[in-house]
């Protein structure tokens, strides 16, 4: 007997967890029943990432007592 399609896929959640961060919150847990993902998120705005760019400006700033 053939397997069933499945409703979603782990892109799909990867995806939902991903437009969490981008709405600038951490999510806190992902909660999966039937077809539907939620993804509760802590109410902490999610980390920032810092480019090479933005690092050096720190650095440099720190160095020169900019900061």
């Amino acid at each position: 007997m053939p397997r069933a399609r499945a409703l979603f896929t782990q892109v799909d959640v990867k995806r939902a967890v991903a437009g969490v961060i981008a709405a600038g919150m951490k999510p806190a847990r992902v909660e999966i029943e039937g077809g539907k993902i939620v993804v509760i998120a802590d109410g902490t705005p999610a980390p920032t990432p810092i480019n090479d760019l933005d690092a050096e400006l720190r650095e440099f700033e720190t160095r020169r007592g900019l900061n």
